[in-house]
């Protein structure tokens, strides 16, 4: 047994971004300022986009997202049940309905044929997930989209780097949200982004700060106006120069973790290959996912243990790890308002009984890896 506990998902963080972040409060500015439009203009050239807005999560770019296309009160958004809560609850948070639906078996993405019987004439947008860093299948979901007159909306708070097809995920113009949560490939501890179309993307910048015409940069650098006007009534949402400081330098050191992250993968495709009852992550052909995740499939009935016995397993081993995700149709509220039910969705459901994420961050060790490779294969003997 590990003498030490092995985290699931802790941050990735060298001395560039200490030094980076020690240089922003010696600086005098730590809230939105020129880090964070670095970081905007930075991280726009990375993906291949005109323009992108930083904020303080992936959900307030979702929320603002279906602010910015004017989704309201009784209007219906299609979001996959297999999510975490915030793609569902954005949704809620403009007064529309979350209509769910179920995923695929192999990918756990958002079936696309289930989007489209699910498409009625109160449907004003689609949220694409794209689970664990594996791209959706953008293709069908936008000929789905584009046969009905609605926006695609991507939520990719896993899929920082993916490619689709060899297009970087948020390339394709869609309005497009990104996580930069302390256990994501890149952090800023607390944060995400918003790209897309441009001037949706413009829209939405006031409504991050309040609704303001100017923010406190432009109103209190050296050329800097201390006049502005509130246009509408918006939301603290800006990200922090403390924040976009880290974000500079993992950006750089991005493609660098993420090589690291792809060879942690290989060698647990190897090490647990063929290991009865336990079912490894999907990769199709034409994507290259972001290996947000690592989470493998125990099916009882062949390994020996169920998944709550692999969990306490590699717990009592001392190895962390985590489920990706309870599906929203079984948390009360959802259940309770919507009348949603076990059975709803059985793809999602029977994924959810099964689902374990392994250890995958750019720190692991060839040792650290085969320390869980040799743990699952223990407790499933």
């Amino acid at each position: 047994m590990r003498a030490e506990f092995l985290p699931f998902s802790p941050p990735f963080i060298g001395e560039e971004e200490i030094d980076e972040v020690v240089a922003v409060l010696k600086s005098g500015w730590l809230s939105r300022g020129p880090r964070t439009a670095e970081f905007e203009e930075a991280f726009a050239r990375f993906i291949g986009v005109p323009s992108a807005l930083g904020l303080n999560s992936c959900t307030a770019a979702l929320h603002l997202a279906l602010r910015v296309l004017d989704v309201r009160p009784g209007d219906e958004v299609i979001v996959p049940t297999m999510t975490f809560c915030s793609s569902v609850n954005v949704v809620e948070h403009v007064g529309a309905r979350p209509v769910l639906v179920d995923v695929e078996p192999d990918t756990l993405n958002v079936d696309p044929q289930a989007v489209e019987a699910a498409v009625t004439e109160r449907t004003r947008a689609i949220i694409a997930v794209h689970y664990a860093g594996h791209p959706a299948e953008l293709d069908a979901l936008s000929e789905v989209a584009a046969g009905h007159h609605l926006p695609l909306i991507e939520d990719a708070a896993h899929a920082l780097p993916s490619r689709y097809r060899g297009r970087m995920v948020g390339a394709s113009g869609n309005l497009t949200a990104y996580s930069f949560y302390a256990t994501k490939n890149l952090t800023t501890g607390e944060g995400g982004m918003l790209i897309g179309d441009s001037a949706l993307v413009a829209r939405a910048r006031p409504l991050s700060l309040h609704g303001m015409s100017g923010n406190a940069w432009t109103r209190y650098s050296p050329k800097g106006n201390w006049t502005y006007e509130v246009t509408e009534p918006g939301y603290k949402y800006n990200m922090t120069d403390i924040g976009a400081a880290l974000g500079l330098r993992q950006l750089e050191k991005l493609e660098a973790m993420q090589t690291r992250r792809r060879a942690v993968v290989r060698l647990y495709q190897e090490g647990l290959a063929g290991l009865p009852g336990i079912a490894l992550p999907a990769a199709r052909a034409h994507v290259e996912p972001a290996w947000h995740l690592f989470p493998v499939r125990v099916k009882a009935r062949y390994a020996g243990v169920d998944r709550g016995q692999l969990i306490e397993g590699l717990r009592a081993r001392n190895i962390g790890t985590s489920v990706h995700f309870i599906p929203v149709h079984l948390h009360p509220f959802y259940a309770d308002k919507y009348g949603y039910a076990r059975g709803d969705f059985p793809v999602a459901e029977e994924a959810f009984e099964e689902l374990v994420s392994l250890p995958l961050h750019p720190g692991l060790s060839d040792e650290d890896v085969a320390d869980v490779i040799e743990a699952v294969r223990e407790v499933c003997a």
